[in-house]
């Protein structure tokens, strides 16, 4: 191909012939003038002229090019060339002609800027573009030529090939670092430089203690990588070249995450904001600019204050040549985690716990004209956010706000006098009795006197602190049962979050009411679930001072009533025919199942003097009660515990098994329970608030307390949420089928899945058999005699297994698993992704 050579002229050096080039396609660049010698080019400002429309690029060419079309490029800005030879254009301006691309696609390559013209054609006869100076590139509306880098491609120099295999990187989908660098002796230019895939190596192994969390690995030992040596004519050559990595690449859709683009997307950002003054409206925006560090915090302070939430500077990175600030970032007030303390043990009345690990935040940093602009903003809170009429109690807040209470439906009574206090909730109470809803169910009333009730005065506290939460939270919701002297005898309450994590993960409860295996321990019955992440949830809380039927009754009747009257799948209680009577009249539909937790509770009572005579009895009766999936198996293993440690007279444990179909795995393999017994057997929730418990104490510390364990889970819930989405569960192979679970799946739920696909490798069919659309696989694990059962119908593409684990906990098994993979099915049917075990279990 032949080429003619590039228009160029000069051009002076004034800051103004910068200023003059089209706002939207320029990228400010802050040049090292150390890099200048006396061997420069008299062409150091040029404009280089570039065919539109030609398909030869003019930069980093090779005589085997290659396009590629609408992807970004990956530019790190790490500067290290500090030869005293640089190239021969320094620093040039380039304009680019190209009113069709939506979104400017302009790239340093030697610091320097150019003019694309649509009208100059360009063609080069066998010689690579590195060659000829002010080389530039061809762009044809969104469409980038680029040349696969090959041994023996000349480049102007080190930072030229590096912008070179970047932008190749991120058309492949990856990023690139520096890596080896060798530097000449004499006069310290480099000699010879290695770009290798950000991949490359792994990370040292360090052994740190007191490292909270790991960060997360990268590295995979990918040995793709550029070579270059520096030539006897000044340029770079490269001596060698690795394509192949040992990883997958980035998909197009997440280049942005890459972070050389979201340094090309602050460039564009900041013509945007010289163009078109973003910023008017008050919410910050990418590249808006601040004449100083206090004024970008005032603006941001600004903003909290009528969204709803308080500021505090965090990071701040300073100079170290004049201690002026560098980039700070400003931070929501919930952003992070507080910190462990020992002394905290020691602390009365510790600190609330304010943060929760936000991550809305501003970040700032200084440009080469001296001003900030904003880098990086964060919108997004993790939180609610405050009401307008509180917005002054913030502490970011009081600076800007006067403190003056607006008029409104909220009354927040905790600065007023206690007579203006109870006036207040008299009057709530005539309210709500004006609307038609009293608290205390006068209808409902026990028909007899409770034996045990309240201390004095405890009731009214109660109610207090109910309408207080009412007060506040209009869906804050609580009732009260009476007995036949309108003595307060049974209470419920739930809050917003409470109804809300039911109308998600209400499939399943588990009412627990193992507070009588404490002496004097107050009634204290929770309805508990779990959450997607399988972490323990609270959907409503009662005192329950009577245990007959018709309080049972009242009590899950007022359930319904607080769940707009959804029903639950699955509810499991202890052994009490009293309260299995009440389920039956008041759930007719729900399963009714006696949980193996407080099976094993009460077991624990029951033997407590067996743990001092043998210490494997206690870890061969969990065995017996939670591992046994199979009847036979588990009829085995309870003889088997009888003979060794002699307990076959034992009445207890006769009338366990009497009533083994109720709670025994082995026989409610059917019925859903979202695998719940093994979140109870890690933690119980009682022991968090044993203490509180006490029939001595403080009712009122009861429900404080309960409420900060309500807001640890939330937060851990929150964590999970966030690292669901940031880090992905690892996988044992390249598999299509895992990928797919890994992203339907909560990472907790996919270890699980992955457990289970990982066992059905060792799987072999032994038998197939058809009947129609019918198919039946016999299958077992290998070196096992015990073989199950796999119905699969290929007119649905159906499949079920005798072992009953997905109907039990809603998992697919190994088993179904083998049968899938060896129908040729590589990717999980939907049917068989329960929503409450997916990412989206809360959309």
């Amino acid at each position: 191909m032949g080429c003619s050579e590039p228009d160029i002229s000069s051009h002076p050096q004034e800051e103004s012939d910068y200023n003059e080039l089209p706002t939207s396609f320029r990228l400010d660049i802050d040049v090292q003038r150390d890099c200048r010698s006396s061997k420069d080019s008299s062409a150091e400002r040029s404009q280089a002229f570039i065919d539109h429309e030609h398909d030869s690029p003019r930069e980093c060419q090779s005589p085997k090019g290659s396009s590629f079309k609408k992807r970004l490029v990956v530019i790190d800005t790490e500067q290290e060339y500090q030869s005293p030879v640089p190239s021969s254009i320094d620093k040039n301006q380039v304009e680019i002609d190209c009113e069709e691309s939506e979104t400017p696609k302009f790239y340093s390559v030697s610091k320097f800027e150019m003019d694309v013209d649509g009208e100059q054609e360009l063609q080069s006869p066998n010689v690579p573009c590195a060659d000829v100076p002010g080389a530039g590139m061809a762009m044809k509306g969104e469409e980038y030529i680029y040349v696969v880098p090959q041994i023996g491609v000349e480049f102007e120099s080190e930072d030229h090939a590096y912008n070179c295999y970047s932008r190749y990187a991120v058309l492949e989908g990856f990023s690139i670092r520096k890596d080896f660098v060798n530097k000449s002796r004499i006069n310290g230019i480099v000699v010879s430089r290695r770009y290798t895939c950000y991949r490359q190596g792994y990370r040292p192994i360090q052994h740190n203690a007191n490292v909270r969390k790991s960060r997360q690995e990268t590295r995979t030992g990918c040995l793709a990588h550029m070579t270059i040596a520096r030539q006897p004519n000044g340029k770079f050559c490269v001596t060698h070249f690795e394509p192949k990595h040992n990883h997958e690449f980035v998909a197009p859709c997440t280049t942005y995450q890459l972070p050389s683009q979201k340094r090309l997307n602050f460039a564009q950002a900041i013509e945007a904001d010289l163009g078109d003054k973003s910023g008017i409206d008050g919410v910050p925006k990418l590249g808006m600019g601040f004449d100083s560090e206090d004024h970008a915090y005032e603006f941001y302070n600004t903003y909290a204050g009528r969204v709803g939430f308080s500021v505090r500077k965090d990071y701040v990175n300073r100079s170290k040549i004049n201690g002026s600030v560098v980039s700070r970032r400003f931070t929501c007030f919930r952003e992070g985690f507080r910190q462990r303390d020992k002394r905290d043990m020691n602390v009365k009345r510790p600190r609330k716990e304010t943060r929760i690990g936000c991550l809305a935040q501003l970040v700032i940093s200084r440009q080469p004209d001296d001003r900030y602009r904003v880098t990086h903003f964060e919108e997004k809170h993790n939180h609610e956010l405050v009401a307008a009429c509180r917005v002054h109690m913030l502490r970011s807040q009081k600076r800007l706000i006067a403190a003056q209470v607006f008029e409104g439906d909220l009354v927040d009574c905790s600065n007023m006098q206690p007579e203006a206090a109870s006036e207040l909730i008299r009057k709530t109470g005539r309210d709500c009795d004006n609307n038609g809803y009293d608290p205390i169910d006068y209808k409902n009333k026990l028909p007899f006197k409770c034996m045990r009730g309240m201390r004095e005065g405890e009731s009214a506290r109660l109610q207090q602190f109910f309408q207080s939460k009412q007060l506040k939270n209009p869906s804050f919701f609580y009732a009260l049962q009476p007995d036949v002297d309108d003595q307060v005898t049974n209470v419920f309450w739930v809050d917003t979050k409470m109804a809300m994590d039911y109308g998600d993960f209400g499939d399943v409860i588990c009412f627990d009411t193992t507070y009588r295996l404490q002496k004097d321990s107050r009634p204290f019955t929770p309805f508990i679930g779990i959450n997607h992440h399988k972490q323990m949830l609270i959907f409503g809380a009662a005192l329950l001072y009577d245990e007959s039927v018709e309080s049972y009754k009242w009590l899950f009747q007022t359930f319904l009533e607080a769940m707009s009257g959804k029903k639950p799948k699955t509810i499991l209680t202890d052994q009490d025919a009293l309260m299995a009577e009440a389920i039956d009249k008041v759930f007719p539909e729900t399963m009714h199942r006696i949980c193996v937790w407080h099976v094993y509770q009460n077991a624990l009572k029951q033997l407590s003097y067996m743990f001092a005579g043998s210490g494997s009895f206690i870890n061969d009766l969990s065995s017996c009660l939670f591992y046994h999936e199979d009847e036979e198996d588990f009829i085995n293993a309870w003889k088997v515990l009888l003979d060794v440690y002699g307990l076959w007279e034992n009445e207890w444990l006769h009338e366990m098994f009497e009533y083994r179909e109720k709670w025994s795995t082995a026989y409610g393999r059917h019925i859903f329970c979202a695998d719940i017994k093994a979140v109870l057997l890690h933690e119980s929730f009682t022991e968090n608030l044993r203490k509180y418990l006490k029939s001595d104490s403080d009712v009122l510390l009861l429900c404080k307390h309960l409420g900060k364990v309500i807001n640890d889970w939330h937060y851990k819930e929150l964590e999970g949420n966030y690292n669901m989405h940031h880090h992905l569960p690892e996988l044992m192979g390249d598999v299509i089928l895992l990928k797919h679970a890994r992203n339907m799946y909560t990472p907790m739920i996919f270890e699980l899945f992955q457990q289970e696909y990982e066992t059905c490798l060792n799987i072999i069919v032994n038998q197939c058999t058809q009947t129609g659309p019918l198919f039946g696989y016999k299958v077992s694990i290998y070196g096992q005699p015990r073989e199950y059962l796999v119905t699969f119908d290929s007119s649905t593409e159906t499949v079920a297994c005798n072992c009953m684990k997905f109907e039990f906990m809603g998992v697919l098994c190994s088993h179904a698993l083998k049968v899938l993979d060896y129908r040729n099915i590589k990717i999980l049917p939907s049917k068989y992704i329960l929503k409450r075990w997916s990412k989206d279990a809360r959309v």
